[in-house]
């Protein structure tokens, strides 16, 4: 494996591991509906900085499981 392989896993893991924190984070704290909005949204800008113009791919892997979670804990359609 290069060096550019090993150092994209890295980012990976470091990414997946802030996701998977932030999402137990919200579901196990008491945070307003408010905060936990901009905690995804310090995770997207976060994941922006490791991955720059990765929106999409940040929206379509991770968005739906924060939605999911948003929607679960604040009761909303």
């Amino acid at each position: 494996m290069d060096d550019e392989l090993l150092e994209e896993e890295k980012k990976l893991r470091r990414l997946r591991f802030i996701v998977d924190f932030a999402i137990e984070y919200i579901r196990s704290q008491d945070v307003s509906h408010d905060e936990a909005i901009a905690i995804v949204e310090g995770v997207k800008k976060h994941a922006l900085k490791l991955f720059p113009g990765k929106d999409e791919v940040f929206d379509i892997m991770y968005m739906q499981r924060f939605k999911r979670l948003l929607n679960e804990k604040y009761k909303r359609a």
